[in-house]
């Protein structure tokens, strides 16, 4: 337990910041899984449909410090590349 009083405000601050960034990568993945299923399956219009969005929300991850900005961009560019390969 925390000693100091500001101690104590890092330790509340990272407990609400730890069930946000929970919370972003949680949709994260589940665009994904969402996204990857589409794929799987050979859906090209579907998964032409879900890409913009699921870029998005990895982008709006990036933004809140979830994952680091290289490794979207790597996520991305392959997304991209298996629905290029669909056509």
């Amino acid at each position: 337990m925390a000693n100091h009083k500001s101690a104590s405000k890092k330790a509340r601050r990272d407990a609400e910041a730890r069930l946000r960034n929970r919370a972003n990568r949680s949709a994260m993945k589940s665009s994904l899984k969402k996204f990857m299923s589409a794929v799987t399956a050979g859906k090209k219009d579907e998964a032409s449909a879900l890409l913009p969005g699921t870029l998005g929300v990895m982008d709006k991850a990036v933004r809140k410090g979830v994952i680091h900005k290289n490794a979207a961009n790597r996520a991305k560019r392959r997304l991209t590349r298996k629905v290029n390969a669909l056509a």
